[in-house]
Formats: structure tokens, sequence, C-alpha cells
């Protein structure tokens, strides 16, 4: 009896012999070596209404929301009070009117912001510009003239009434007034 009990109980392994402190046990990695990492797809961000690289539209497109084109449009953009983004993949034979323009594909038209106008590194935009702001990355290819506008409070200038000469002379007389009364 007392021998079985040995039996099933789980023998201890002995201890691994301790090492000498003069033994460096410093375990050193073989480097890494990773391969290249592709910059990541310019893709619509999320919330935005967008027109994909297959869609063929010849017309005219009225977005009330942020715009992501990427197809193949003719005709007129109008995205008056947002930002409108012409993809990497984007062809445009449009005019186009926005808030804000984003140009990461090739357009030919002319365009017109309200704000800016950003053309990034890789696009192409041949037509005529009307902006408040612009910005042309290098390697950006354009071809046009380029208007820069102030937005509407800034054009307005202050009103100024004429006054006729009585109206100038006015003032004088009140002042000349007060001083008889002395």
């Amino acid at each position: 009896m007392w021998n079985k009990r040995r039996e099933e109980e789980p023998t201890p392994r002995p201890a691994a012999p301790p090492m000498p402190s003069s033994i460096d046990t410093r375990v050193e990695s073989a480097p890494v070596v990773s391969a290249p990492v592709k910059p990541p797809a310019v893709e619509p961000p999320r919330g935005v209404a967008a027109i994909g690289k297959s869609v063929i539209i010849k017309g005219q497109i009225l977005s009330r929301e942020d715009l992501w084109l990427d197809g193949e449009i003719e005709g007129t953009v109008e995205v008056p009070e947002h930002r409108l983004t012409i993809g990497p993949h984007a062809r445009l034979t449009a005019g186009i009117r926005a808030r804000e323009v984003i140009v990461l594909g090739a357009v030919n038209g002319n365009v017109e912001a309200a704000e800016k106008i950003d053309i990034r590194k890789d696009a192409k935009l041949v037509g005529d510009i009307k902006t408040g702001g612009i910005i042309i990355e290098d390697g950006a290819y354009f071809k046009g003239s380029i208007d820069i506008v102030r937005s509407a409070d800034a054009q307005k200038p202050a009103p100024q009434a004429k006054q006729t000469k009585e109206q100038a002379a006015a003032p004088v007389q009140a002042a000349v007034a007060g001083e008889n009364r002395r």
C-alpha cells in the first residue's frame, strides 16, 4: 500500500546547477530585417460622400456635404459650402466650385475655391484658379492663371457718406455758437 502512493506522486526534478558568476548570461538577438513599408493607400475619410474610381459621370454634381471624387467626371462639380477632394485616380474635365479644394489627381478646367485650394505633389491642374489662398506642393503640375481674392467682408469698403458743405460746416457752427453763449 505504501509503495503505491509513492509511485503516484510526481518525482521532483533536479534543479539546474548554478552558473558561475563570471559567465555572461545575456542573450543577444539577431537584427530584425523588415520589408520596405508601402505608403498607405489614399482613401476618403469616414463621413464623406465618395465617388469611386470605377465611376464615370457626365453632367452636373451638386453636393451639400464634403465630397471625395476618384472617378472620371465631365461637366460641373459644385460643393459651395464644403470641401471637395479630387482623389489620386480622378480625371476631371469640369468646372469646379467649392469652399475648399484638394487636388490629388488630374483636373482640366477652371477651379473656384472660396477659402483655399491645395494642389498636392502628384496632382495635375490645367485651368484658371480663383481662390482666397493656394498651396502648390513641389512636384505638382499647374498651368493657368491664379486670381487671389479676399473674403466677402474684406472686399466691401466701409460705407462713407458724402457730406454736403452745410453738413460739414454744421459742427463748426455749433462750436462757434457754444463759445458765444459764455
